[in-house]
Parts: structure tokens; C-alpha cells; sequence
């Protein structure tokens, strides 16, 4: 597919061609472990086995490839296999790695718990803090870790500062851009090394299927990403490529929907007493908004915010919704919330990285504004 078509003309045709055999306008789901040799060592498209490729995920990969602006895409059973991978095959033990202190739990429990034992290095920072993480710089930094917008605090690291500072230093920048998505930020174009997505998220968009997804535009790069991706053999499974592709067809008019009524959400937040902060990078009070608004196409659908009855008063509120479900994960369609504190961060608590407990997070869905509104009214007012 031409790099000239826009966004959602990638989105519904790059690596999606119709079927030279059928016609048919949808990639078939490859339901196969191997492929018949044209005799020995002559593979027919390049398949042999498929943990090492599959046609499903090769679609699913040339198409997030193109959408993210890079060259190589890979494509995993989860988010976090994507980022272990990531570990693996770019660093040693004996590294050192840069990550924000405000970091989703399930990354900070990777680092802290599994690659801390591999001998990787890591410390957490204020990642909008560009001193506080030069000055945690080593010799063996080899790698800065940033998610823009944050998981769950909504901060906003500017990403071509932060690739200029990892590249004086001999370092590569790693970008988590989950709660973004492409249709809103391209982090290879601000300088960035590596993108990672759990796809599982906006990209599939469905809450129907986990994933995740690596992808560069370097082959110095690709090339060892490409062998662990081999070797450790955290692949996505056909079915799960072949249902995060038909998600991502629809990403842009799906984040358009996400950000209109996420806008809407803040603004009714901003504006109730029992709420004492609001973190949303699409509002003029946020320290991030000028920094978001330069390397965003919009803000995002994802909003957390801060009670100010405390802690049993926030778990209240995400007991008492029936629009927003109380529930885990993030970009699906309907509306979530949650208590991070309890939820997705309690493997942060009583590290760096432990949130407020005050703190309720949001994915706004693509319900009817008016009715998500009055969801949350009825929730804060008990």
C-alpha cells in the first residue's frame, strides 16, 4: 500500500490485499502449524512453521508497520511479551534502563520482578522531568523506557527531547504508545527507536482479544527483535492477528468518538466538587497540555482523576457506576473504570511507583456522551 494514503486507507488495506486465489476482501484466518515444501529448503512465501511466520500475522504486522510509519512490525501474544522481547533483545544484564515513575504496574513488575533477575538495571523518574532524568543517566544506560500519556497518571513526556537526550548518550528511546494509538501520535517520526503497543487496547479496540506489538524502522534493529521474536516464540496466534486486524480498520473513527466524549468527561470533572484533580492532557490546566498538543493529533480517551472524599470514597464511586463498567484494560468500545491502586497497579504499592489511593481511572468509551455523563453524576453523588 502506498506510503501517500492516509491513515484509515492503511488501516483497512495495507497488508490486506484481496486474496489472489478467492478474491476474497479479508485475509484469511491461517489455521496451520506448518506448510508443504516444494522440496527441501523451497518454501512457498517464505513459510515453514508457524511460530516463525504466519500469513494472518504477517498482515496484521505489514499493516501496524505502516500505520506506526516504520518498516518492521511484530506481532505478539500480549503486550508484555512484546515488551519482554523487547529486553531481551536489545539489552544484557548489566544495563541500565530509564523508566517514568508513574509507569503501568504490569511493566514496573517486569522490570522489577523478572528482567531485575536477568541483571537488567533500572530507574523509575519523572519522565516530563528532562534534568531528573539526565541526571540518572550511567555508562551503562542503554536504554530510556517512556509511556506518553502515562498509565494511569496522564503525564506527557515530550518524546523528540527525550530521543535527542537517549541518542547524545549512545542509548536508543523506547516508546509505549498504548493509550496514544497511531491514529493520534507516530513516535518513530519524533525520533523515537522502538514503539511498542499492547494491542489488546485501542488497536484492537473490541476487548475480545489480547496482544501486543513491536515496531521499528531500523533493520540494525528488526534483526535481533526478529530473532527473539523467533526464538522465544510469544507470537500471536492467527485468530487473535486476524481479530486485532479487523479492530484496527476502524481505529480512527473509533478514537474520534474516544476523544469527543473523553473531552466532555473532563470538562464535567473539572467542574464537580468532589473531585479535587483531573488528569487529562487535553485540558488547559494540565502541565503536559502544550507538550501533548504538539506531538498529538487529540488527547486521548483515557482520563483519571483524583476524589476528594479519599480512597473509600473512590472505590465507592467505581462500585456504583452501570454505564462505565468496573473492570480492567482500556480501548475497548465500552466504557471502563477503575481503582488503579486495587486493580492495575497493585503490584506497584509500596515502591516508587505506588499511585494514589484516591486515584479512579477512566477509558471512556463510545457510548452516548449524555449517558456517560449522567453515569458519572449519579456515581459522585452517591
Amino acid at each position: 500500500m502506498h506510503e501517500g494514503h492516509g491513515f484509515s486507507t492503511l488501516a483497512i488495506h495495507a497488508g490486506q490485499e484481496p486474496d489472489p486465489l478467492t478474491g476474497a476482501v479479508v485475509p484469511p484466518i491461517y489455521a496451520t502449524s506448518t506448510y508443504k515444501q516444494d522440496g527441501v529448503g523451497g518454501l512457498r512465501g517464505g513459510y515453514e512453521y508457524s511460530r516463525s511466520g504466519n500469513p494472518t500475522r504477517t498482515a496484521l504486522e505489514t499493516c501496524l508497520a505502516s500505520l506506526e510509519g516504520g518498516s518492521h512490525g511484530f506481532a505478539f501474544a500480549s503486550g508484555l511479551a512484546a515488551e519482554d522481547t523487547v529486553l531481551r533483545a536489545l539489552l544484557a544484564p548489566g544495563d541500565h534502563v530509564v523508566i517514568p515513575d508513574d509507569a503501568y504496574g504490569g511493566t514496573f513488575r517486569l522490570f522489577d520482578k523478572v528482567a531485575s533477575r536477568w541483571g537488567l538495571d533500572y530507574t523509575p523518574v519523572p519522565i516530563t522531568n528532562l534534568s531528573a532524568v539526565t541526571a540518572c543517566l550511567t555508562e551503562s544506560t542503554r536504554m530510556i523506557w517512556v509511556e506518553t500519556p502515562t498509565n494511569p497518571l496522564l503525564n506527557i513526556a515530550d518524546i523528540a527531547a527525550l530521543a535527542d537526550l537517549a541518542h547524545r548518550h549512545g542509548a536508543i528511546l523506547v516508546v509505549d504508545n498504548t493509550f496514544a494509538s497511531p491514529y493520534l501520535q507516530q513516535p518513530l517520526a519524533l525520533g523515537a527507536d522502538v514503539v511498542v503497543h499492547s494491542t489488546t487496547k485501542y488497536i484492537g479496540g473490541h476487548s475480545d482479544v489480547i496482544g501486543g506489538a513491536v515496531i521499528v524502522d531500523d533493520t540494525e534493529l528488526a534483526e535481533p527483535i526478529a530473532f527473539h521474536h523467533n526464538s522465544m516464540g510469544a507470537v500471536a496466534g492467527p485468530f487473535d492477528a486476524w481479530l486485532t486486524l479487523r479492530g484496527v480498520k476502524t481505529l480512527a473513527a473509533r478514537m474520534d468518538r474516544h476523544c469527543d466524549n473523553a473531552e466532555a468527561v473532563a470538562e464535567f470533572l473539572a467542574r464537580h466538587d468532589a473531585v479535587s484533580a483531573v488528569h487529562y492532557p487535553g485540558l488547559g490546566s494540565h502541565p503536559g497540555h502544550d507538550v501533548a498538543g504538539k506531538q498529538m493529533k487529540r488527547y486521548g480517551g483515557m482520563i483519571s482523576f483524583r476524589h476528594a472524599g479519599g480512597e473509600q470514597a473512590a472505590v465507592d464511586v467505581c462500585d456504583r457506576t452501570e454505564v462505565f463498567t468496573l473492570g480492567e484494560s482500556l480501548g475497548g468500545v465500552e466504557s471502563l473504570i477503575e481503582h488503579p491502586g486495587r486493580m492495575t497497579h497493585a503490584s506497584a504499592a509500596g515502591s516508587a511507583l505506588e499511585v494514589p489511593s484516591d486515584l479512579i481511572r477512566l477509558s471512556v468509551g463510545i457510548e452516548d456522551v449524555d449517558d456517560l455523563l449522567a453515569d458519572l453524576r449519579r456515581a459522585l453523588e452517591g
